[in-house]
């Protein structure tokens, strides 16, 4: 249901790998979805849960849904319902996670997420959430950009269109990431450990 072509296994976690859950916010999962946004949000909090019984980084991603910028669909933000960037329960946000607000696709520009990773001495990340091709891929492209490992829990993310998430998956995170599910990756963050 989720893989579309080659993708490079998962081979190792690092020591200092960090989870990025991108956009698991009331709003964006209520949106219609090629893949159960339920199932998304089960298996990402259950990686949340994973890392932080082993210690080690877990970032929460909403979006400030201010208009920026010129585009042929620019995002109705200002008719956005209350509520609609807080982050879903089912995270268990703990005061311990990283929260980053972020204005565009990608959760490292001008957030202070390369900073707050590199203070940690992280060299690894796992990213999950929504959308495939908005969100998570460009937040994978710039970890990729900073030199950090990636990982892709493709289990535990979706789209708003099936042919944009499976082309992210297909063509785009082979060339700079591994990719695998989210059991994969908890059972290798607990083996590791």
């Amino acid at each position: 249901m989720f893989k579309a072509g080659a993708s490079m296994p998962i081979t190792t976690l690092d020591p200092n790998t960090a989870l990025i859950v991108i956009d698991l916010v009331k709003g964006i999962v209520a949106m219609p979805t090629a893949h159960p946004t339920a199932d998304v949000v089960a298996r990402s909090s259950a990686l949340a849960e994973a890392f932080r019984s082993q210690h080690l980084p877990v970032v929460l991603v909403s979006v400030n849904p201010a208009v920026h910028g010129r585009a042929d669909q620019a995002p109705r933000a200002y008719n956005l319902p209350e509520g609609f960037a807080d982050l879903v329960p089912e995270l268990n946000h703990q005061p311990e996670d990283h929260l980053v607000i972020k204005r565009n696709w990608g959760a490292f520009t001008n957030t202070g997420l390369a900073e707050y990773l590199q203070s940690k001495s992280v060299t690894q990340v796992v990213i999950v959430g929504v959308a495939t091709s908005i969100g998570v891929e460009s937040t994978a492209r710039q970890a990729h950009e900073l030199d950090f490992n990636v990982t892709l829990a493709i289990d535990a993310m979706t789209d708003l269109h099936l042919d944009a998430h499976n082309h992210s998956i297909a063509r785009i995170f082979p060339r700079i990431a591994e990719t695998g599910t989210a059991q994969e990756i908890i059972t290798l963050l607990q083996a590791t450990r």
